[in-house]
């Protein structure tokens, strides 16, 4: 042990003068090597700031959305040395599932729709293609809870979801029905799904005629042609279920999901929108678009 750090581990029984005169220090030199010591273990206010945002974030970002969150901030900090916190730290954010894409294969005579995604450019607005899926969600008593939503393609909202203990149409139906009501879509927006039965009951073709949107189907075996909505549900389950198996009741999930798809909506930054999140992303289209029109 230095002298210095006699000095400071016995400042409770002795009087700094005191220990220096026996020890022959300097008190200025003494007083010198504290304020350096302090400066060396002190905390930036980058890094404090790190922890609260990864912990508010609930472990779901990595150091590409910490950099971009904390730029949003004012600080510019490199991955390279947000990463090196996180390990002094030992501080390390959920990961997805590397993606396994799946699809479904069914055949329903004449309602089976095409796959009007094919050829097409990518969507430039919010409202000009939706993709929808159902996934499973694990209970503890060992059955499952079923999970449809629609995703709007270019600003990766969630645009209306639905959780139930089955998966009839009905399912898919609520969760249509829900983002048209939030949404307000013109008419010609494509609704893309996978080859489930469900998109080809009456009721849900029925709705899409009324409202004068194009039902759109992935191709027999292309499981890509529906890998956004497959992309979202590894997220969701990994971001929701975060440490634990499964949900306690279908109660729990809805009442999780319905927090999640907010923080989605409007917190989460999104890696294809610039580390922007999906609200943010579509109000400064919207502004620019108006901007646009004005001039």
């Amino acid at each position: 042990m230095s002298r210095y750090r006699f000095v400071r581990a016995q400042t409770r029984h002795y009087s700094v003068r005191q220990l220096c005169q026996v020890l022959g220090v300097g008190v200025a030199s003494y007083y010198r090597w504290r304020q350096k010591v302090a400066v060396r273990f002190s905390v930036p206010a980058w890094e404090k700031e790190l922890c609260h945002v990864f912990f508010q974030h609930k472990r779901r970002y990595g150091t590409r959305r910490l950099q971009a969150e904390l730029r949003a901030q004012g600080y510019r900090v490199g991955r390279h040395r947000i990463r090196h916190a996180l390990r002094r730290r030992e501080l390390v954010a959920v990961q997805p599932r590397a993606f396994v894409p799946r699809t479904t294969q069914s055949e329903h005579g004449p309602r089976v729709a095409a796959n009007h995604l094919l050829n097409r450019s990518a969507p430039t607005e919010a409202d000009q293609v939706w993709v929808g899926d159902i996934t499973y969600l694990p209970l503890q008593n060992g059955c499952w809870a079923y999970l449809a939503a629609f995703q709007d393609v270019h600003t990766k909202r969630v645009v209306g979801w639905q959780v139930r203990s089955s998966m009839p149409e009905e399912l898919v139906v609520t969760a249509l029905r829900r983002a048209l009501l939030s949404r307000q879509p013109a008419a010609g927006l494509i609704v893309h799904s996978d080859r489930g039965g469900q998109y080809c009951g009456n009721v849900y073709r029925r709705l899409l005629t009324d409202r004068q949107l194009v039902r759109s189907r992935s191709r027999r075996g292309e499981c890509y042609d529906n890998a956004q909505a497959e992309s979202l549900w590894s997220r969701v389950k990994t971001e929701v279920l975060l440490d634990r198996a499964a949900f306690a009741s279908v109660a729990e999930a809805q009442a999780e999901l319905t927090t999640y798809f907010d923080y989605y909506n409007h917190q989460r930054r999104h890696s294809a929108l610039g580390y922007e999140c999906p609200h943010h992303f579509e109000n400064q289209a919207f502004l620019t678009k108006t901007q646009l029109c004005l001039t």
